[in-house]
């Protein structure tokens, strides 16, 4: 389990990040964490791989102070960030000298990911493009069978062909004792492939639910005319039309948006809140 307790965070001079944030993360599920830009989310995920530290609160990682970053926790976590520099050796080179800070790296769980993203062992890190890197460091990452997988932005610098297989890779790989989080802007990559939104704004989480709750009580409509006004919880201009949310009155689960989500969360929140929380007691 990953625990944030009233974390408080601020870079030097600037006005506070976080304030009094909380956050629980439990094992058997993929996170997406959506925010805007500034919102703090690659922030979010340094605190919870003990890359920085809260000036109040406390963070713990299967149950460790991720501050005294224990070779216990260390050996649990992987991290691919967004921005990264990969020394000029073969992929087999930095195996040999990385895997064995894992102690339950696979190189058949390693030889399989490069075979499924086309990647070469041989070839030099250094020589390889920025999404061939990615890749790499994705596949490197899922061999290290780290209880908690970080990932900041993964789909950028992925062509069409690699974001499937991405796709396709995380879904099988997740098991009920691995945490995987990932942030990124490309929430249509995310599609069909996360458990729980998680939305951080004004410093806090405003949003944790899970896919299969989301579908069931809400709707997303690209076309509002046919809606009953009192069924819509948030509207948004789409090419001369209104999309948005509305109450779901099926009874049947819905196909999620993330992208209209997002924004009817960011900008409607008590509303959209309120419905999945208590969508019999809520009146607009």
């Amino acid at each position: 389990m990953v625990e944030l307790q009233n974390i408080n965070f601020r870079y030097k001079k600037n006005k506070p990040l976080f304030r009094e944030l909380n956050l629980s993360l439990t094992s058997g599920y993929i996170y997406g964490l959506l925010g805007k830009n500034g919102a703090g989310k690659t922030t979010l995920l340094k605190h919870m791989s003990g890359l920085l530290y809260p000036q109040e609160g406390q963070a713990r990682v299967f149950g460790h102070d991720v501050s005294k970053r224990e070779p216990q926790m260390l050996d649990n976590v992987f991290v691919v960030p967004e921005e990264f520099e990969l020394p000029a050796q073969s992929i087999d080179t930095f195996v040999k000298y990385n895997a064995v800070f894992y102690s339950r790296f696979s190189r058949e769980q390693l030889d399989f990911y490069l075979q499924e993203f086309e990647l070469d062992r041989n070839e030099k890190l250094s020589s390889m493009s920025y999404g061939q890197k990615k890749k790499f460091l994705i596949a490197f990452g899922l061999s290290t069978n780290a209880r908690l997988l970080i990932l900041d932005e993964p789909t950028n610098g992925l062509d069409i062909p690699s974001k499937s297989q991405f796709r396709k890779i995380m879904a099988s790989s997740l098991d009920e004792e691995k945490i995987i989080v990932i942030s990124t802007h490309q929430v249509r990559d995310l599609e069909n492939l996360i458990d729980v939104v998680l939305v951080l704004e004004n410093g806090r989480i405003i949003f944790n639910h899970g896919i299969g709750e989301i579908s069931e009580k809400l709707r997303f409509e690209q076309d509002l005319r046919k809606a009953m006004p009192e069924d819509i919880l948030y509207s948004e201009d789409a090419a001369g039309r209104k999309a948005g949310i509305t109450k779901n009155t099926s009874g049947m689960e819905s196909r999620v948006d993330l992208e209209i989500l997002f924004n009817g969360v960011v900008k409607n929140q008590q509303a959209v809140e309120a419905h999945l929380t208590n969508p019999s007691d809520y009146v607009l």
